[in-house]
């Protein structure tokens, strides 16, 4: 790679870690929904302890999130949908995170 297309990623990787650690994660609401977020800022999602914790408060926001559908499958299927979104979000903040570490390990 050269040192300008390097320098571009790293931007790139820069402004979507800001931007993503700024914002929270928020599942799908509706009107008859507030969104749940769930806060990722102060976790590293590069190591097992801060992937396990952000899976943990995935599954408390699934939880109150969906907490009003009575039917199982319905309950089953709300969770399911939370979990893969945010579970989406979190892949490009842990890609975000990767490349931030790589910029800062390459600059050393």
């Amino acid at each position: 790679m050269t040192k300008s297309t390097t320098s571009f990623a790293s931007r790139i990787a820069g402004a979507a870690t800001l931007a993503l650690a700024a914002l929270p994660m928020a599942a799908l609401s509706t009107a008859a929904h507030a969104a749940e977020t769930v806060k990722v800022a102060d976790l590293n999602l590069m190591t097992p302890q801060g992937a396990a914790v952000l899976d943990g408060r995935i599954e408390k926001a699934a939880f109150k999130f969906c907490a009003d559908r009575r039917a199982v499958p319905d309950w089953q299927a709300c969770r399911a949908g939370v979990r893969a979104e945010l579970t989406q979000k979190a892949e490009v903040l842990r890609q975000a995170q990767s490349a931030q570490a790589q910029k800062t390990f390459a600059a050393r």
